[in-house]
């Protein structure tokens, strides 16, 4: 007998490297027009509904920015 596996969507924010020593993590927040700023406070930036959906929207910033797709600590954590 065989079970299918189904994924699990989790939660994901973007984030992007900052080279500077010391630097804080930064994460996306869109706003409804859908630009795009930065914030330190991963539960004030934009929670996408799966790691998927964080890559792509990581994918579409400029890349000099390095931004990529992470979990959600909340959803880690659990």
């Amino acid at each position: 007998m065989s079970v299918a596996y189904t994924p699990q969507a989790t939660l994901a924010l973007v984030s992007r490297c900052d080279l500077r020593p010391g630097a804080q993590p930064s994460y996306l927040t869109l706003s409804d027009s859908g630009a795009a700023d930065w914030t330190c406070d991963p539960l004030a930036a934009t929670a996408f509904a799966s790691m998927r959906e964080a890559t792509r929207a990581a994918m579409r910033l400029p890349a000099a920015l390095k931004a990529y797709g992470l979990p959600h600590r909340s959803e880690v954590l659990h």
